[in-house]
């Protein structure tokens, strides 16, 4: 992937339904998957949950900001917001 670079999207979720953290990261991977096939380059590294701010963090690789808010669309997750990220 040309031009990549590191985004994270940050969405609520609160601690009564934490167990649906394994369900949105499948759909998140999914949706990157689905999105990458269509020649949108873009990849979902890996999602962290606080619990404590009752925040998910879903860390991309990706073009643009754009494209990351795609993918969270797609999975049917809102995005609060979404930021690139250095590391």
């Amino acid at each position: 992937m040309s031009d990549v670079r590191t985004y994270l999207a940050e969405s609520h979720l609160p601690r009564i339904r934490r167990g649906d953290l394994p369900d949105a990261a499948s759909r998140v991977r999914r949706a990157a998957e689905e999105l990458a096939s269509e020649g949108q380059p873009v990849r979902h590294l890996h999602t962290t949950f606080v619990p404590e701010d009752e925040v998910c963090l879903h860390v991309f690789e990706a073009t643009s900001v754009a494209a990351v808010g795609e993918v969270m669309r797609r999975a049917a997750l809102a995005a609060d917001r979404i930021v690139e990220a250095v590391g």
